[in-house]
């Protein structure tokens, strides 16, 4: 079994994003470079406002959330208002890897950030599972 050095310290939101960003370059080509143009914003929590419109009472059920709208449902005409961002929750993420004990954390936020990704693309769960084969 390895042990965490004394010396380490929790991971912070800058190796959060950079996870979700080598998420990016293991991508299919069609969706790497459509996938770099989202926004990712790393956050400790989602704002209570967030929480409070997706009806979600405790704020570590929420790991990642997708905010634009999907490029399916896009259209020329339409003028955006903001960019398409994915949301990544840090201590929800930290949260879930030390329950589950069982999956790296680069695996785990790789997982949050595909699903986000999903919900941007329109992909249906058999899309995910050829992306991301987390149950297998």
């Amino acid at each position: 079994m390895t042990q965490t050095p004394a010396s380490a310290i929790a991971p912070d939101n800058e190796l959060i994003r950079q996870l979700a960003q080598d998420a990016v370059a293991t991508l299919p080509d069609p969706f790497r470079t459509a996938a770099a143009m989202v926004a990712l914003r790393v956050e400790d929590f989602a704002d209570p406002e967030i929480l409070a419109a997706l009806e979600i009472d405790d704020p570590y059920e929420l790991t990642g959330l997708y905010d634009g709208t999907p490029i399916p449902e896009k259209s020329v005409t339409d003028q955006p208002t903001q960019p398409d961002q994915i949301f990544l929750f840090r201590l929800p993420i930290l949260t879930e890897w030390i329950e589950r004990g069982d999956v790296s954390l680069g695996e785990l936020v790789t997982h949050v950030f595909i699903h986000e990704l999903a919900h941007h693309f329109g992909w249906t769960d058999d899309d995910i599972a050829k992306i991301d084969p987390w149950w297998e």
